[in-house]
């Protein structure tokens, strides 16, 4: 089975002008894929940034050739019609490069274009329309659909010449279920091993059999174990939420006060922490063996360069060779 194994380039934690640093590292390290997140605000005042992910994706994919996504919410902040151009736009010029992965979407970002949420229900048949809509202008048509999303006369007049990729995000079982009979693939999170099971089986149980299954890891590396779970703690200490809570939550003041809860050894539940290259290296390959194509890999500390490359070195070499085909 061959695997890719991609850097997570994360815009809450990190200025646009670093990250695109950190991406040609990362290719030069051996990295094949990146992902980007798509947020407005930071997941705490402590991360302290959040660019504009569409800005910043043209530039990074010119300055390398890496497969590039994103986790992007169509229907609220974001019109899928624009989504679609946007796009369309990229893989016109970075063709076979691009996809991108839908879900339902946070309050955190989504709340500054709207302020009401709806209930998840309602947010996955509004996701469900924003890909039917997003597919069809692909495909050169001309689209008018009044429902949860309401677009008149729109076209796509720059077309990439196939349809796009798209991946679901999925961060349960009963969502994992439900995508799997439209989307290209699923994206998950990462989580112990029969946790991950269970959510591989649901979305291949709603239609995903025979598609692909990528990853996000979120882990915290540092030769230092003492220092990997602390710089872990400062920086992702608001993400080992629910997705409930996570979905739900207005501001970073929001969860920075939930945060406070959350002590040092709360983190190994969530986050991937330690100081052994071996020990990342068994994770990632047990995810292997569990159907994952490919592997993302978020570094949740600040510690980046060092991150790529020790991983560069060590790790990446070792899953290719373990799972080369």
């Amino acid at each position: 089975m061959h695997v890719r194994i991609g850097y997570h380039a994360s815009h809450e934690q990190f200025r646009p002008s670093e990250l695109l640093r950190f991406i040609q590292h990362a290719q030069q390290a051996g990295f094949t894929d990146a992902l980007s997140s798509d947020h407005y605000f930071p997941w705490s005042e402590a991360q302290g940034e959040s660019g504009f992910a569409w800005s910043w994706l043209g530039a990074a994919m010119q300055a390398g050739n890496l497969t590039y996504g994103i986790v992007n919410a169509p229907g609220q902040r974001y019109h899928p019609a624009l989504i679609a151009q946007a796009v369309a736009t990229l893989c016109e010029m970075f063709p076979q490069r691009f996809w991108i992965a839908t879900g339902s979407g946070q309050f955190l970002n989504e709340h500054i274009t709207d302020p009401t949420w709806p209930l998840k229900q309602a947010r996955n048949e509004r996701l469900r329309e924003s890909v039917d809509i997003m597919r069809a202008l692909w495909r050169g048509e001309t689209v008018t659909h009044e429902g949860h999303i309401k677009i008149y006369d729109a076209k796509l007049y720059t077309l990439p010449g196939y349809i796009p990729t798209v991946i679901g995000a999925a961060l349960t079982e009963k969502t994992a279920k439900w995508l799997g009979a439209w989307a290209d693939g699923m994206i998950t999170t990462s989580r112990p091993p029969e946790e991950l099971k269970k959510i591989i089986a649901a979305f291949r149980e709603g239609g995903g059999e025979g598609k692909p299954v990528y990853l996000k890891v979120q882990l915290s590396y540092d030769p230092d174990l003492s220092t990997a779970l602390t710089t872990a703690h400062e920086q992702w200490r608001n993400n080992v939420f629910a997705s409930t809570l996570l979905g739900d939550t207005r501001s970073p003041q929001g969860l920075d006060a939930a945060g406070v809860m959350v002590k040092k050894e709360d983190m190994f539940a969530s986050v991937r922490i330690s100081d052994s290259l071996d020990q990342h290296l068994e994770w990632l390959a047990a995810d292997v063996e569990l159907g994952v194509e490919k592997l993302l890999l978020h570094n949740v500390n600040l510690r980046q360069e060092q991150f790529i490359d020790a991983f560069g070195e060590k790790v990446l070499p070792a899953l290719q060779r373990q799972f080369a085909s």
